[in-house]
């Protein structure tokens, strides 16, 4: 088992060295990672400069790009063969409902199943987490399970984590995705030098949190997995569009 590691919090998280440490007990990890913190890149590509690939101490790999820089560096010019898996994490916080949209740990999965590889992207419901082992210990189980049941095409899930201890959780559901009220306003501040800059404003709470998504998965101490797909087609307008075009 050849397993491709990534995330977007950056090759020094301690995240990433968890799932690094758990996969390593699955079958042989190659870890790639962006140089720094790349949280909302989203499935972007670095096209305007080259990229370098530089590998640290520790043995992890981390290149001066996006999450998807990352595995497309990886799976198309740095490994001569095509990992059985890529997995991205462990986010520190959740990747539910729209989240998946902006967030570059799903992104680094997203470029793994595009390139035809079975991937997971793994996240640990928490804004202050300092223990990632039972994050881990499900990616663990999740690899495992892979091994001894490979999927027949390739599969993108994404799974979040409740923060709580790996005895604890209450099991795994398969879910769909929810969805987030509208984002805060952005904020507004002048700097030291009287320029007016803006931070971007925090995400809605959870609109649609039923019983089925993500949200309420978590809420209740499962593990949720959801399966993604990359066709953004909206087949029930295709109809509404062409009757407009022809009007």
């Amino acid at each position: 088992m050849r397993i491709l590691v990534s995330n977007d919090d950056g090759y020094f998280a301690p995240g990433l060295a968890a799932l690094a440490e758990a996969l390593a007990e699955v079958g042989d990890v190659t870890v790639v990672a962006p140089e720094r913190d790349r949280s909302g890149a989203s499935n972007s590509l670095t096209l305007d400069r080259p990229l370098s690939l530089r590998r640290a101490a520790n043995g992890f790999h981390f290149v001066n790009g996006t999450p998807t820089d990352c595995v497309h560096l990886a799976v198309t010019g740095m490994l001569d063969y095509l990992p059985d898996m890529v997995v991205s994490g462990i986010n520190h916080g959740a990747n539910m409902g729209d989240d998946t949209i902006y967030s570059g740990t799903v992104a680094a999965a997203t470029e793994g199943f595009l390139l035809g590889v079975p991937s997971i992207a793994i996240s640990l419901v928490s804004k202050n987490a300092s223990d990632f082992s039972a994050a881990a210990r499900v990616a663990r189980d999740l690899a495992t399970r892979f091994t001894r049941q490979p999927f027949r095409q390739p599969v993108l899930l994404n799974v979040n984590v409740p923060d709580r201890p790996y005895e604890e959780l209450r099991g795994q559901r398969v879910t769909r995705l929810g969805k987030r009220h509208k984002a805060e306003p952005v904020i507004r501040s002048v700097t030291p030098r009287n320029e007016t800059v803006y931070w971007v404003g925090a995400a809605g709470q959870a609109a649609d949190a039923g019983e089925g998504t993500d949200f309420h998965a978590v809420a209740e101490g499962f593990v949720s997995i959801t399966p993604l797909q990359i066709d953004l087609t909206h087949n029930n307008l295709i109809p509404g569009v062409s009757e407009w075009l022809t009007r």
